[in-house]
């Protein structure tokens, strides 16, 4: 199987799917093209009976910094059928095992995808952040419906709107990942899981999946699509315009002339 992106890397061993985010020079910030090659290898491994598990991972110790503000700037990520929400559908509704390995800064979606993970192994040295606010930007990606039932309304609050980095253990602590290993371990031990799962009964491992997202599906979808129409508003808002600026600018964000 190949990827339809240079910058993302795809490879199958063991009936294992490995979709590797491969743009170390720019902290494996994703574009367009890179959203658009993930969706469709996951699309094309839903289908397909010699592939039982998937595994994301960044390439260079490095999960993904988020988006690449550039083309969101750019006006490219807007709508159902944006790069953006194509990659979330495909992940949201992959019928099997989906196995994270994180290392480095899990920004954005990085953090918000693994909520949509089966399972995930964090690097000590992963550091995850949500800063949709700081950027004049609202929750994607069903955080505001399942980041609560994670880890409980104070907890979401603090992360959703304080936007603050935290750890690999506290990533655990609040069940976004299942455990924290050693930097260097953390696609060993990704993969292990996958080699395991790939070795079970793959009919029993899908229902089994179906059956524990059974409660959230429906009313994740429909977070999904009102997250997602939301966010195309804040895209186009002057505040998310200023954050970006400044982001780029390296300079802090002035938001004293808005209501």
């Amino acid at each position: 199987m190949q990827s339809a992106c240079a910058e993302i890397l795809a490879q199958v061993n063991d009936r294992i799917l490995e979709i590797t985010i491969n743009r170390p020079g720019r902290k494996n910030a994703l574009t367009m093209a890179m959203y658009t090659a993930m969706a469709e290898l996951l699309n094309s491994a839903a289908n397909n009976s010699d592939i039982r598990v998937a595994v994301i991972t960044g390439a260079e110790g490095i999960f993904t910094s988020g988006n690449d503000l550039t083309d969101f700037l750019g006006g490219s990520a807007e709508g159902e059928e944006s790069p953006v929400f194509q990659f979330m559908s495909a992940l949201y509704n992959f019928p099997k095992p989906v196995v994270a390995a994180v290392n480095g800064p899990a920004v954005g979606i990085g953090t918000t995808m693994l909520l949509h993970c089966d399972l995930s192994f964090a690097g000590h040295d992963a550091m995850f952040q949500m800063p949709f606010v700081n950027l004049g930007l609202c929750p994607e990606y069903g955080s505001s419906y399942l980041l609560p039932r994670i880890a409980g309304h104070a907890k979401a609050s603090e992360l959703l709107l304080l936007g603050k980095k935290f750890s690999a253990q506290e990533a655990v602590q609040i069940g976004i990942c299942n455990a924290a290993v050693e930097s260097e371990q953390a696609i060993a031990r990704a993969r292990e899981a996958a080699v395991e799962l790939a070795e079970k009964a793959p009919a029993a491992v899908r229902l089994t999946k179906q059956l524990l997202r059974r409660a959230t599906q429906e009313k994740g979808l429909e977070f999904i699509q009102d997250e997602g129409r939301h966010f195309k508003d804040r895209l186009a808002s002057e505040e998310f315009k200023e954050a970006a600026t400044a982001f780029m600018e390296k300079r802090p964000a002035d938001f004293s002339r808005f209501d």
